[in-house]
């Protein structure tokens, strides 16, 4: 229900803020936000068709771990902090394997594997769902851990300040990394509090320290790394793991004599159908952001928050940064394409494009998330998951604006 409203929001905002610049002397803007319309449908196609030929290639690769085993086993691994956070879910339920295997994927930043290998955790969850248009709470809190993005590895980020010349690309990877763990650890304590999960379990409370500590190991290695050596670590250790977990996908079916061919067809054939399924939300969602983008509203939003922080007397220099934050949780290529232009306009190294690179990485694109993971199972009714989800993405938003500060002012 609260996106049906965000959605319907989007129109209304979009149509009053053009109506009011047309009137003001600019009838052309009527153009522009009907054009962005149709370019943001072709766009949210183009999106489903990449996904497709992702979704086909990892489901497939799914299938055969999970016929030779070993989804079940990284599933065995994790069950003592997933069963306290997924109390819902069976302990030996092969969506365990699953959501272990997205959130690794999520956390060494490589999203074209998160995704498929999400749709993938969804799906198994939505078979435990008694109400099938209704989210339940355990699809709920996978949701917000997506939305919240932790990620210890951003490769895109740096890659594409590398690109933008900047003199060291890695030196957003802390901020970054502080951010993104800042996201995670409230929206999993918020979402404990909601569903009523006990926070003092001796093991769900191990487990979140030990997260804190190896959040803080990492922080301290490669802070004592040149910058040189960080960008290759980061780059090189998430993908030999990513690699070496597909060889031993193939070993063990190997092991267990399948026909691995014929397993990664029958998966590659789920992935076409996910991706043919999520494309009317994709549609829905991303034409209602393009007409308010383009409609000016954004613009209007961003420049009333500037003025009232300078009328606070607050340091302002973040604000430049503001419409990342803004169009983060909307729209993911959208606010990279911001992201990119204030590197392109002010510098790459200057610190409104370092505060907008750690907003870029704090958190992942909450109602592409949302849209598309409930989307492939038909969910209509997301009950407190905007919200919860919201509540990451802000926090990850302000998280980076310190961890800027804190780094590099």
């Amino acid at each position: 229900m609260v996106l049906n409203y965000i959605w319907i929001a989007f129109f209304i905002v979009a149509f009053a803020v053009t109506l009011v610049r047309s009137l003001l002397g600019e009838p052309g803007v009527w153009s522009e936000v009907m054009g962005s319309s149709f370019t943001s449908a072709a766009n949210a196609f183009e999106i489903a068709l990449y996904l497709t030929g992702v979704l086909s290639l990892w489901l497939g690769l799914m299938k055969i771990g999970e016929r030779a085993g070993v989804i079940q086993i990284f599933g065995r691994a994790v069950s003592p902090l997933f069963t306290r956070l997924f109390p819902g879910v069976p302990r030996n339920h092969p969506a365990m394997g699953s959501m272990f295997m997205n959130m690794s994927a999520n956390m060494l930043g490589l999203d074209n594997a998160a995704t498929p290998l999400g749709l993938k955790a969804m799906q198994e969850l939505q078979e435990l769902n008694d109400e099938k248009d209704r989210a339940t709470d355990a699809m709920i809190m996978f949701l917000v851990l997506n939305a919240s993005g932790l990620c210890l590895i951003p490769i895109s980020v740096m890659m594409y300040r590398a690109q933008a010349g900047a003199a060291n690309p890695t030196d957003v990877f802390l901020p970054i990394l502080v951010a993104t763990f800042i996201a995670t650890f409230v929206g999993i304590i918020a979402l404990c509090i909601r569903q009523r999960i006990r926070l003092a379990d001796p093991v769900l409370l191990g487990w979140l320290l030990s997260m804190a500590a190896v959040i803080g190991g990492i922080v301290w290695f490669f802070s004592s790394l040149p910058s040189e050596a960080v960008q290759l670590w980061s780059g090189v250790v998430a993908n030999v793991i990513l690699f070496s977990v597909i060889v031993l996908f193939l070993l063990a079916g190997m092991r267990r004599r399948l026909n691995l061919y014929e397993a990664f067809i029958d998966g590659a054939k789920e992935g076409f159908k996910t991706a043919v399924t999520i494309i009317p939300y994709l549609v829905a969602i991303l034409v209602a952001i393009g007409m308010f983008r383009a409609s000016g509203a954004m613009d209007f939003i961003t420049d009333s928050i500037a003025a009232f922080v300078a009328w606070l007397g607050f340091d302002a220099e973040w604000v430049g940064a503001l419409p990342t934050a803004i169009m983060k949780p909307m729209s993911g290529s959208g606010s990279r394409g911001l992201m990119v232009d204030l590197m392109n306009t002010y510098g790459a190294d200057s610190f409104v494009a370092r505060v907008s690179a750690s907003i870029q990485g704090s958190t992942d694109t909450m109602f592409y998330v949302l849209a598309v993971y409930f989307g492939s199972v038909g969910v209509k009714r997301t009950r407190y998951a905007v919200s919860y989800a919201l509540l990451a993405d802000v926090v990850g938003s302000i998280s980076g604006v310190i961890a800027a500060y804190i780094f590099f002012s």
